[in-house]
């Protein structure tokens, strides 16, 4: 009987040698899903990823991209990624705040006054740490991702925080978001990206807060008469795989993975740069929409109505992160 045993955990123990050995036989597969039109920053980093890892690896790595939510949304793609079913997606920092509650820092209204200040934070210890705050929940950050500066858009002039009192605006699934709008007396609705433009255009909502290059991919532009160029916040997203995808990965197959991942990241932070001028100025020429721009006196009382929320959330986040990041001004 012992005997028997024996042979037992001895076949076991083989088949699951086997089976870790195996368990990432080529080609490996890396499904990259993201919310996104392709012609957007994110949607060109998604495709210049995909055409590095043909191209250096062959048909060891197969990179399938799905844009537009075509496998999940925002909501649900990190769920996904934890039972395996999406290997690489690029959510809005906003949606990781069930998993970490320091990457709200990037929601507070008026922290960053420019893009070179978010790039300066995300590449310094305090920035690079983030990467792994959420790896005890599965989750790991592989790079940051640009979109750019957000801008207010509404059915109606927003010149001063008053103009916003009572409007309807979409946010994402954000605390901090939902209490920047609450200090304008705006009623904030929490409604899926792919969802927006229908919002808007049936006037189920006023306004939203996005991107030059979101506002003008997705055509919020042609359902929204005015966009106010508050520069009020930033939308970026942070490249995520699961820890234990990641980790599981041959180390030679892995270091080429991530060589790829930085060098079409870069290449979509200089998109996002170019399309946050370009798509700016093709919504001024399209006339179906007006942008307003605020004097510096209009701008504060924006800020003055906003910066409250700070102090709200810096125990969550903690005010050494909101002090690092403030200071990168």
């Amino acid at each position: 009987m012992f005997r028997t045993v024996s042979k037992i955990l001895a076949v076991t123990a083989v088949s699951t040698v086997l089976a870790v050995g195996s368990a990432f036989a080529a080609p490996i597969t890396i499904k990259f899903s993201h919310v996104v039109a392709e012609n957007t920053p994110k949607g060109q980093m998604a495709n210049k990823f995909k055409d590095l890892v043909a191209e250096r690896l062959g048909d060891k790595v197969i990179v399938e991209v799905f844009p537009n939510s075509q496998l999940f949304g925002d909501n649900k793609v990190l769920e996904a990624m934890l039972l395996g079913d999406v290997q690489l997606a690029a959510p809005s920092l906003s949606k990781f705040e069930r998993y970490t509650k320091s990457l709200q820092l990037f929601d507070l209204p008026f922290l960053f006054k420019d893009m070179a200040a978010v790039e300066k934070f995300q590449k310094s210890a305090k920035g690079q740490e983030l990467l792994k705050s959420m790896e005890s929940k599965g989750l790991i950050g592989l790079g940051y991702l640009h979109n750019g500066l957000k801008q207010l858009s509404s059915s109606k002039p927003l010149k001063v925080p008053a103009d916003a009192s009572g409007l309807k605006f979409r946010i994402m699934t954000s605390d901090v978001l939902a209490a920047q709008f609450e200090a304008l007396d705006a009623v904030p609705l929490k409604k899926p990206f792919s969802e927006v433009f229908t919002l808007l255009q049936t006037k189920a909502i006023d306004g939203q807060e996005n991107t030059w290059s979101n506002i003008y991919s997705k055509k919020f532009f042609e359902v929204q008469p005015y966009i106010t160029e508050s520069n009020h916040g930033v939308i970026d997203y942070l490249v995520v795989t699961s820890t234990e995808f990641w980790k599981g990965l041959p180390d030679d197959i892995r270091g080429e993975v991530k060589k790829a991942l930085d060098e079409a990241i870069a290449f979509g932070n200089s998109v996002a740069a170019e399309k946050a001028t370009s798509d700016r100025q093709r919504i001024i020429d399209s006339k179906r929409s007006k942008v307003l721009e605020l004097t510096d006196a209009e701008r504060d009382q924006w800020v003055k109505a906003m910066k409250p929320v700070w102090s709200k959330f810096e125990k969550d986040i903690g005010k050494d992160l909101i002090d690092a990041a403030y200071s990168s001004n």
